[in-house]
Order: structure tokens, then C-alpha cells, then sequence
């Protein structure tokens, strides 16, 4: 009987083994493949899209996965996701790739949260030359690639055509243009102002506004600031020409879009906006190149997203995949752009003619020729919002002057990175 019950047992033991088998359940990261027992391995994506842009990330996720058969790409839209991913990898728990704000990368590269990609990279033979270069760069920290850039944008002056064809003007290209368009399509009804000529509601652009007088933010060392300068001085002195022309005035439109209401003439914008602007079926613009500086200097800032592997991700090889399929093929970059209105960040996409032949993208195509990146010096971020800005908008309020701005902001931020550097 023993003999017996020990064959049954194994018996059914086998035919049991058998039908787990065919089952194909789910077992270390893997799924059920199609015939012969495939496996398909699992991706977690993460990203801080939500809404429609979380609709756009998950329809690229289902594109990968319907052009191959090796992986199952899912996405998981999380709020603050650079917390949550140090947060993960104090509990083990990561993702395998995320989108990511590419200016965040030396912050969070320091913390040892990233995979290097240099052997990936050179593995694959990854041509870096075909990317645009500040992006690229801005995911390298000390010699190491920790990503690849996907996704690029800059501030372009949006402009009203209807506005401008009324006043026959045209885009202005230097500031002397720029001040002079706007105080002809400034409006305003005795003392209130009805729409602005341009919109001064950023002083955050003070980066792109120094260089466009030919200064710069710091020094060549990068050990100091550098924006207490003539160049600095010249930015707020036009600055200032503007509000004494009163072409705008300080929280006009808080609250609302004063450029989709047809309230402002002019403004600095990125493409994030085309997908609510597009909205407004009574609004007809454009977007031309930044006009250049007194001196005919060009400038723009450059910001975006890449895609970085986490330490301890689980599948690097599938999010490598990926990565590579998304951001390094043209066709998949350029369908990207199409879904999301974002520019690849793949040069030869960014220049295909869906953008550089659409009157809305190509300004920023043309922009992106001398787009620059900010800084990834430690400390940068902080000494721009706690030092810089907020003697920025003293100076926009009259409470100060542009040179006692510039020196309190400059004593400020020298202790901001001085800090930064122990």
C-alpha cells in the first residue's frame, strides 16, 4: 500500500506541476507569453504626469509592448516623484524607469539613486552627438551618464497675430522691437490697464534676460554669481523702461490666462501651453525666437525630461529596452512629440518636418539652436529662488533699486553656494 499511495502521490504531483505550468501564472517579475512557455518580463514605469499627460506616458508604455514580445511596460503615475523614489529605495521598493526632470539629476545622482548607463551606452554603440547637447549633459554628473534626455522645451515669445496684423507689426527680433510692439498694443482705460503689450510676470527669466545682454549668472568657475554686473544692470533698467511705460503692471491677470484672453499681446511661454491655448477657439497666435539682446545676442533656456534606471531597479535590461526604443528611434520620439506636444529631444525628430513646418513648433526648433541649460552646480537652484528672485520682484515693486537688487541678491547667493560647497 505504501508503494501504492507513493506512486498516486507522485502522480498527481506531476500532472499538478503540469498544470501550473500551462498556466503561466506570474512568477518573478515575469508574465504569461505566447506558446512554447515565453516568459515577458515585467517594467514599472514611473512618471509625475497626470491627467491627460499620465493618458499620453500610458499610451507610449502600449506602444513598446505591442512592438515587441520580451517585456510588459506599465505605468504608475506618482505625485512627487523624486521623493517617492528616495523613499522606495529606503524600503527596496523601485521602479525600473522613470521619467524624470533632467535639472534634478545632479541633486539626486549625489544620493546615489541612479544607474550609470555609460556601459549601456556604449554597448549599444549609442550615438550621444545625435541628441541635443545641453540635454545630454545636463544627466552627466562627475563623467557618469545616468540618463538619456527624451524631451526638450524653451520660453518662445507667443504673440498675437489678430493684435499684430491690426497694428501691422511684426514678431519683434531685438529688445528696441520688442519695447516698441508693446506699447502699441499696450491698451489701457483711463488709469487701468485692459491688456498688456507684454507680459513681465516672470522674473524668474532673469537667467535668459542677462544673457541676452551678453552677461551671465556665474562666474567661469562657477565658484561665485556673476549677475552683479553691467549686463545685469542693463536687464533691470529695461525692465523698469517697460513698467514706465506702463506696458504692464505688477498681477495684472493673476488668476486667470491673460494671453488666451486676449489681455496680452506678448509673453514668454513653452510648449506645454499649445494644448490649452489650442483650446481657445477665438484665439489665433504665434511663437517666434526670444528677440535678441543691444548687442545681438541670442539666448533661450532649455529645460525638459530624460529617462533614468533607479538603483535597484529589477529589470534594468527592460527598461534599458525601453529607454533606448523610446528615446534613441526617431519614429518613436516623433510619435511621442505628436501625442504629447513636447519637442524630442532627438535632434533628427525634433527637425522632421511635422515640427519644423508647423507655424506653432517651429519657433522653438529654431529656438533650440542656442538653447542652453541652467547650471547643475549644487546650490544653483536655491541661490536662483532664496537669494535672486525675491530681490528680483523688490526691484519689480519699486522698493529698490536695480544695483542694491543686484548686490543684496549676489551677497546672498555667494552664502547660498558657499554653503553648498562644505
Amino acid at each position: 500500500m505504501r508503494t501504492i499511495r507513493s506512486i498516486a502521490t507522485a502522480i498527481v504531483a506531476g500532472l499538478l506541476a503540469l498544470v501550473l505550468a500551462a498556466c503561466g501564472g506570474p512568477s518573478g517579475g515575469t508574465t504569461g507569453g505566447t506558446g512554447g512557455g515565453v516568459k515577458i518580463k515585467e517594467v514599472t514605469f514611473w512618471g509625475g504626469w497626470s491627467g491627460d499627460q499620465a493618458k499620453q506616458l500610458k499610451a507610449q508604455a502600449d506602444a513598446f509592448n505591442a512592438a515587441q514580445t520580451d517585456y510588459k511596460v506599465t505605468f504608475v503615475a506618482q505625485e512627487e516623484v523624486e521623493q517617492k523614489l528616495l523613499t522606495g529605495m529606503a524600503s527596496g521598493r523601485v521602479p525600473d524607469i522613470v521619467l524624470w526632470d533632467r535639472f534634478n539629476t545632479s541633486v539626486y545622482a549625489g544620493k546615489n539613486a541612479f544607474t550609470a548607463l555609460d556601459d549601456k551606452i556604449a554597448a549599444d554603440k549609442i550615438d550621444l552627438g545625435r541628441f541635443y547637447g545641453p540635454a545630454v549633459e545636463e544627466m552627466v554628473v562627475e563623467g557618469k551618464h545616468y540618463g538619456l534626455p527624451l524631451l526638450v522645451d524653451n520660453r518662445s515669445l507667443f504673440y498675437n497675430t489678430e493684435l499684430f496684423e491690426e497694428a501691422g507689426l511684426e514678431p519683434p527680433t531685438n529688445w528696441d522691437e520688442l519695447k516698441q510692439a508693446a506699447t502699441t498694443l499696450t491698451k489701457r482705460d483711463g488709469n487701468k490697464l485692459t491688456r498688456t503689450g507684454f507680459s513681465l510676470d516672470d522674473p524668474g527669466l532673469f537667467n535668459m534676460w542677462i544673457r541676452q545682454a551678453g552677461g551671465r549668472m556665474l562666474t567661469e568657475d562657477q565658484s561665485a554669481v556673476a549677475f552683479n554686473s553691467p549686463e545685469g544692470v542693463e536687464v533691470l533698467n529695461f525692465w523698469k523702461q517697460l513698467l514706465d511705460a506702463k506696458v504692464y503692471q505688477l498681477g495684472f491677470g493673476a488668476g486667470g490666462n491673460a494671453f488666451a484672453e486676449g489681455k496680452a499681446a506678448m509673453k514668454y511661454d513653452g510648449p506645454w501651453a499649445l494644448a490649452d491655448l489650442d483650446k481657445v477657439k477665438t484665439l489665433k497666435y504665434g511663437i517666434a525666437e526670444p528677440p535678441a539682446g543691444p548687442r545681438g545676442d541670442k539666448a533661450a533656456n532649455m529645460g525638459g525630461f530624460g529617462l533614468i534606471i533607479p538603483r535597484g531597479a529589477k529589470n534594468v535590461d527592460g527598461a534599458w529596452a525601453f529607454l533606448k526604443w523610446w528615446a534613441t528611434e526617431k519614429e518613436n520620439a516623433i510619435s511621442f512629440g505628436k501625442l504629447s506636444g513636447w519637442i524630442p529631444a532627438l535632434v533628427e525628430a525634433a527637425e522632421d518636418p511635422y515640427f519644423t513646418d508647423n507655424e506653432k513648433y517651429s519657433g522653438f526648433v529654431a529656438t533650440m539652436k542656442y538653447a542652453q541649460t541652467r547650471p547643475t552646480l549644487k546650490g544653483y537652484a536655491d541661490m536662483e529662488g532664496k537669494a535672486l528672485i525675491p530681490q528680483l520682484q523688490r526691484f519689480m515693486s519699486g522698493e529698490i533699486s536695480a544695483e542694491e537688487a543686484l548686490a543684496e541678491a549676489e551677497k546672498r547667493g555667494n552664502q547660498i553656494l558657499t554653503e553648498q560647497r562644505k
